[in-house]
């Protein structure tokens, strides 16, 4: 089993991957530091599993997500994000996206271990905070918040937008049209409720949506 463990921090890569190489004997665990460093990987090696955190020094992990799905290739690798996000921020995006599991950093090491054990059964992985969340969504909760509310792709271009990238830069990310990406920020404007570029980037802010 191949492996690219994602984390810019050396001591939580040392960490998890003696965490792997105690319990998974199997397994060759190779290092990536950045997103750059993981797609390097996913180009050379045959990668069976990527665990990936998700605040990376070169860009966000769902953005990582987003484009390790969007691959042409036969070989798909499974996606296990390892976070210190808080779940319900982030891990109904992540899973939206294609990712096979969701963990948090203090979570203890027998449930990254579970949540490996699980996505090479062919199952999933999330914890049951994020199965309440989830139950939430699917009964119509409420309280939700207003983004959750917004597509994949309106969610990534909210972010995008909040962190000051203009229409054309967007497009060229997304291979769309600037066209396109001002269609989904209208949207966006509308189902939040707000009416303007810095509003949205202030309601980012308000909700941690962006690092």
């Amino acid at each position: 089993m191949n492996i690219v463990l994602t984390d810019d921090h050396p001591l939580v890569r040392r960490g998890i991957r003696e965490i792997l190489q105690e319990n998974l004997h199997d397994a060759v665990v190779h290092e990536a530091q950045d997103a750059a460093g993981l797609m390097a990987t996913l180009r050379r090696e045959p990668i069976d599993l990527v665990i990936l955190d998700l605040s990376l020094p070169d860009r966000h992990g769902l953005d990582c997500l987003a484009e390790i799905r969007q691959r042409k290739t036969n070989a798909m690798p499974q996606v296990l994000v390892l976070s210190m996000h808080a779940e319900q921020r982030f891990a109904l995006r992540a899973l939206e996206l294609g990712a096979d599991g969701y963990v948090t950093k203090d979570r203890a090491p027998d449930d990254i271990v579970q949540a490996i054990r699980r996505i090479q059964s062919g199952g999933r992985y999330i914890s049951p905070e994020v199965a309440e969340a989830l139950a939430g969504r699917a009964f119509g909760q409420r309280d939700q918040p207003l983004h959750e509310t917004l597509s994949p792709r309106e969610f990534r271009v909210l972010r995008e937008l909040a962190r000051g990238r203009s229409p054309g830069e967007i497009a060229s990310q997304l291979f769309i049209s600037s066209k396109t990406v001002s269609t989904y920020r209208s949207r966006v404007l509308h189902k939040l409720g707000l009416g303007s570029t810095a509003e949205l980037a202030r309601y980012c802010l308000e909700h941690n949506l962006i690092d």
